[in-house]
């Protein structure tokens, strides 16, 4: 069992930068590749990055190449999104999600837990 909680949602300017965090609790979150996908008002909850368990290996969708990093504190039981160079169209909903799978995997319904997501808001 892996109980997921997201912070460092918020407002922020087109252009600006954001960190999200997800902790997490379970005995067994080291072995759970992790995600972040989002969810915009009236749109498909979509896949934005990917982390392997051991941080090896990392995977992003392509609207979001070159400005978000994933990164993972297995010590810390804690994945990150940095969110650089915000545009409106980023505005969503940021979930956190675990998948107990060795490869990282883009399709929502591979992940077993979720957290209760946290909003980000850029404006123009």
């Amino acid at each position: 069992q892996v109980q997921l909680v997201e912070s460092g949602g918020g407002l922020v300017q087109a252009g600006g930068s954001l960190r999200l965090s997800c902790a997490a609790s379970g005995r067994t979150f080291r072995t759970y590749a992790m995600g972040w996908f989002r969810q915009a008002p009236g749109k498909e909850r979509d896949f934005v990055a990917g982390i392997s368990w051991s941080g090896s290996s990392t995977y992003y969708a392509d609207s979001v190449k070159g400005r978000f990093t994933i990164s993972r504190d297995n010590a810390k039981k804690t994945v990150y999104l940095q969110m650089n160079s915000l545009k409106p169209e980023d505005t969503a909903v940021y979930y956190c999600a675990a998948d107990n799978s060795i490869v990282v995997r883009t399709t929502s319904s591979e992940y077993d837990y979720w957290g209760q997501g946290t909003q980000v808001t850029v404006s123009s």
